[in-house]
């Protein structure tokens, strides 16, 4: 086998850097893992704010990276060479070892474009999101509860008669006018079919009569704990089901779709997500009850021994009094592609719905003392970590509220887990002021989704208020005080597009509609470096996997995207013009503009 020369000529800094050091380790490829990958960069100095913790210095130098052993990177600085008129005689001036040369050898000047890790989504739902970018189900917002049904006409068109309909993503506060929708509009036009159909939060379900029937919920039916039926004023259902009553249905919902039906969502969502420069992703359990995590190791391991999987999955289920999910995970899934890396728990709910824990109540209150509530007691919570953390397990807590997030740390701080593992915090919307500076000290990470931001606008305001405010998403705060940040989409609810949620991370505007201009709290902007580093290396580190990605560092798997225009050259509302080139997963090419 061959290897691929990534080479970047960078011609505008090319006549000021004429002396450069740089030398490729010759190795020799092992033929199980395949063809070594040399990674030639050129550095822009105005880049190199993006590797200024030393992982690799790119400053004035030039950088040779020889991946070998699935795309693990060494680097050596011994031998001097120079610059040429491109990369290509560059390469043809220097030669390479001839371990490293075959007769199909391509090499490929990028030129002025950025070559950085891999983007690492560190919060998203797999199942889920390639359910609903398949032809199985369908996703959007709509502009109204009449729209929304609407809407659900050519799903309907192409799915076999009396099959369930199930779509995510409507946001009531959003339509015009607002207002939560009522199983009577879906029976207009669905009478006989089963809908479901999920808030963009998946926290709230609605449902038509037909889906009640088939689902077997009645009037006299007891949700379970954390969940709720909602029903109107002559206690007839409504159709809206929420939290842990809306969650626990989804595996009824989705159980028509064959394997093979979910296999090739699982391809094309991979596709979407290399065509978006992701290399890797953590999937994380959906729901805290038993055996609904959604985290399929099935699907994914039949896309590993068929060859298939082209993203690296770190797996983090449900954390439960029994606790050998994770290990039988482990057991049986021990490659570089797929793995099981820790637990996953919840203690609250979502702000819009008033279901996240806050330690004051609610600007709008709905009633007296409308705090939220905790999904499971802080003590039931502790009794959860403690075993965990002391068999030396991460734990990654999904907590919104300010209170949810206070008692977290509680229970963190008092069960660490041994390094090199992590903790992580998940959401983090809601701070109390004290709180922010406290992850740093417990090495806690703070797992954030930067399009959450904007999701509702006018959202925090009404619900929390002006004194909250502040302390809400304190990205600057957090890595001011030496906090970790890792990013994420928390996919389906937001899109996986990296770019859009560096920009929103770096202007503080929703990625669609660029709003507010100034930005919202613009004091908590970070730089295009700070954000970038969020999504690569503190997204590794919430995988658990920070010595082997995120960076561009010796023995680090070639995990790496291509972007241009290179985006530190952009001004920071400009971002978005930055467009995936190239992505690489250990060292293979899975995506090509």
């Amino acid at each position: 086998q061959s290897p691929v020369i990534i080479a970047v000529s960078d011609k505008k800094y090319r006549e000021k850097l004429s002396k450069l050091n740089a030398a490729v380790m010759g190795v020799d490829s092992d033929p199980y893992y395949g063809a070594p990958t040399v990674v030639l960069v050129l550095a822009d100095p105005k880049a190199s704010t993006f590797v200024e913790d030393g992982s690799c210095v790119l400053e004035n130098m030039m950088l040779a990276s020889h991946a070998c052993g699935l795309g693990s990177v060494w680097i050596h600085r011994e031998r001097e060479i120079f610059d040429s008129e491109d990369g290509k005689a560059l390469l043809r001036e220097w030669g390479l070892p001839e371990a490293l040369r075959g007769d199909a050898t391509e090499v490929i000047d990028y030129g002025d474009a950025l070559i950085m890790p891999g983007f690492h989504d560190a919060h998203l739902h797999y199942f889920h999101s390639a359910l609903y970018l398949s032809p199985l189900a369908e996703r959007f917002v709509g502009e109204n509860e009449a729209d929304a049904v609407a809407r659900l006409a050519p799903l309907a068109a192409r799915r076999p008669a009396g099959s369930w309909l199930l779509t995510q993503g409507w946001r009531d506060y959003l339509w015009n006018p607002a207002g939560m929708p009522s199983r009577a509009s879906l029976d207009a036009a669905y009478p006989d079919r089963p809908v479901a159909m999920y808030s963009g939060d998946a926290h709230t379900l609605w449902l038509n009569s037909c889906a009640l029937e088939r689902l077997g919920i009645t009037e006299e039916s007891e949700p379970p704990a954390g969940g709720s039926y909602d029903k109107d004023a002559d206690g007839h259902l409504t159709g809206i089901v929420r939290e842990a009553a809306a969650m626990e249905l989804m595996p009824r919902i989705v159980a028509e779709f064959s394997q093979e039906e979910l296999l090739d969502a699982y391809r094309s969502f991979e596709r979407y997500l290399n065509e978006h420069g992701i290399t890797g992703v953590c999937d994380v359990s959906l729901m805290a009850m038993p055996g609904l995590d959604f985290v399929r190791d099935d699907l994914f391991g039949a896309l590993e021994e068929a060859d298939e999987l082209t993203v690296r999955v770190s797996m983090f289920p449900t954390l439960l009094e029994d606790r050998s999910r994770l290990a039988a995970l482990q057991a049986a899934h021990t490659g570089p592609l797929l793995s099981a890396r820790g637990f996953k728990q919840f203690f609250d709910g979502v702000s819009s719905q008033h279901t996240a824990w806050v330690h004051d109540p609610y600007t709008n209150a709905r009633f007296e003392g409308d705090c939220g509530r905790p999904t499971v007691a802080a003590e039931a919570m502790e009794a959860l970590v403690a075993p965990a953390a002391a068999e030396g397990s991460p734990v990654r807590i999904h907590a919104i509220g300010d209170e949810a997030i206070h008692r977290c740390l509680d229970i963190f701080e008092a069960h660490p887990v041994a390094s090199p593992a992590h903790h992580a915090i998940e959401h983090l919307e809601n701070f109390q002021p004290n709180d922010i500076a406290r992850l740093a000290r417990a090495d806690i990470i703070a797992s954030v989704q930067p399009r959450h931001i904007t999701l509702d606008p006018g959202g925090p305001e009404r619900d929390l208020g002006p004194e909250r405010i502040p302390y809400m998403w304190p990205f600057r705060a957090l890595l001011d005080s030496g906090a970790t940040l890792a990013f994420g989409t928390d996919s389906p609810v937001t899109d996986i597009d990296p770019i859009d949620a560096v920009y929103t991370a770096v202007t503080r505007r929703d990625a669609d509609t660029h709003e507010p201009l100034e930005g919202w709290l613009p004091e908590e902007r970070i730089t295009l470096a700070e954000a970038l580093r969020a999504y690569t290396a503190g997204s590794a580190a919430a995988a658990q996997r920070e010595g082997e990605l995120g960076q561009l560092a010796p023995g680090m798997f070639a995990d790496i995207v291509i972007l241009d225009p290179n985006p530190f050259e952009l001004a920071p509302e400009d971002i978005q013009q930055a467009k995936v080139q190239a992505t690489y997963v250990a060292g293979k090419k899975v995506y090509g503009r």
